[in-house]
C-alpha cells in the first residue's frame, strides 16, 4: 500500500515540476515541442484559453500579517485528449496560446507514449532557465557593493 502511495506522490511531484517549467517556457519552445509530437492526438478544449486577474498577497516582513499587494494578469486553459487525459495550463501574463500549449503538454505527459517527448522538451526548458538564472546572478554579483565601517580616528 505504501509503495502505491509513494508512486502516486512521485508522479504528482513530477507533474507539478513539469507544469511549473511549462509556465516558464517560451511560446517558441512550446510550439517547437508540439511540432515534435507525432502522431498528434486529438485535443478538445474544456475551458479557455482565457485571461483574468488574480489578487497577489504579501506578508509584512515576509511572515507577518497578510495584505493585498495588487493584481496580476494570468492565463489558463484546460484541454482533454481524445483518450480522456485532462491537462491544465496556467501562467502569469496574457498569452492564451502559451496557456493552451502548456495544457496540451500537461495532458500528454500522462500518456506513456508521449512522456519521453515531453520530458526531453521540459529538460531543455529547464536548461535554458538555469543558464538565464546563472547569467542574471553573475550580472547582479558584478554590481554588488561591499559596505564596511571605517574607524575614524580623532587624534
Amino acid at each position: 500500500m505504501d509503495s502505491i502511495r509513494e508512486k502516486r506522490d512521485a508522479s504528482a511531484d513530477q507533474r507539478k515540476r513539469t507544469m511549473g517549467l511549462l509556465a516558464r517556457a517560451t511560446v517558441a519552445e512550446l510550439q517547437a515541442g508540439w511540432q515534435a509530437v507525432a502522431p498528434k492526438p486529438d485535443v478538445h478544449p474544456v475551458r479557455g484559453p482565457e485571461t483574468g486577474l488574480i489578487m497577489v498577497r504579501g506578508r509584512v516582513g515576509g511572515g507577518g500579517d497578510a495584505f493585498n499587494l495588487g493584481e496580476a494578469t494570468v492565463s489558463r486553459a484546460t484541454v482533454r485528449l481524445a483518450s480522456g487525459e485532462v491537462g491544465h495550463g496556467q501562467l502569469l501574463g496574457n498569452d492564451r496560446e502559451k496557456a493552451r500549449l502548456a495544457a496540451i503538454f500537461d495532458a500528454l505527459q500522462q500518456r506513456p507514449e508521449y512522456r519521453q517527448t515531453v520530458l526531453r522538451m521540459v529538460e531543455a526548458i529547464e536548461g535554458r532557465i538555469a543558464v538565464e538564472d546563472r547569467l542574471q546572478a553573475e550580472q547582479t554579483a558584478a554590481t554588488r557593493v561591499d559596505f564596511f565601517t571605517m574607524v575614524r580616528g580623532d587624534n
